[in-house]
């Protein structure tokens, strides 16, 4: 038997670009680094309140920064980033419960398909600039990802349902348990010790935790092309 697999958590909602660069990321490196990786989808919003904290996007200088930050990461990480057109409207008025919803409702009947929708429901919103709330767009995504029609359907219709949203408050919860103020939150458990790192700008940092070798956001041995 080989070595058991270290367990990194991964708190994001599909609102944040920058959870999307970690999740790529961490989907890129988890099999090279020998890591047991949980998906767990999550409302910024409830971390947001739960934590005082207010989005970047508020704060003018920090929302002029982040749009040229999103240009350079998007060349560095290899993810399609685009800013969407109405910015305020579609990630401020908008929000995302119903696709986080949707998320925890694969995760728990089919958590083999979270990685391919969750990427889906990014790429509608923070690279082609189109629609996560409506039950068409978020079907649209799914069945993108692979999701059979009436598999998507079914899972759509439990998006309202009171274990679905128990388990996504819960593991919103569970995040700001975890001392998290914002997304992407990686939660790391090896060696009896438990780490929380902030950010998409943590990677080097938590390869250094773990023991492992950083290759940057683009390992020589991944195809990134999305």
């Amino acid at each position: 038997m080989g070595p058991v697999p270290r367990t990194l958590e991964l708190f994001y909602d599909v609102l944040s670009p920058y959870s999307w660069l970690g999740f790529e990321v961490l989907c890129r490196y988890q099999h090279l680094w020998n890591v047991q990786l949980q998906l767990r989808p999550c409302l910024i919003s409830g971390i947001m309140k739960d934590s005082g904290n207010k989005a970047p996007a508020l704060v003018p200088r920090k929302a002029q920064y982040m749009a040229s930050d999103l240009r350079l990461l998007k060349q560095h990480f290899q993810v399609p980033i685009h800013m969407p057109k109405d910015f305020f409207a579609t990630i401020l008025g908008k929000g995302s419960v119903s696709a986080m919803r949707f998320l925890t409702a694969v995760n728990m009947e089919q958590p083999e398909m979270l990685e391919k929708v969750s990427r889906e429901l990014w790429m509608r919103v923070w690279s082609r600039d189109e629609d996560i709330t409506e039950p068409g767009s978020i079907l649209a995504a799914a069945e993108k990802a692979g999701l059979a029609a009436e598999q998507a359907r079914g899972l759509l219709e439990k998006i309202s349902t009171a274990p679905v949203k128990n388990q996504l408050r819960e593991t919103t919860e569970a995040a700001c348990k975890y001392g998290a103020f914002g997304v992407p939150v990686t939660v790391v458990h090896m060696d009896g010790q438990t780490h929380m790192l902030f950010g998409s700008d943590r990677l080097e940092l938590l390869a250094h935790l773990l023991g492992e070798k950083w290759m940057g956001p683009v390992p020589p041995t991944v195809n990134a092309r999305l």
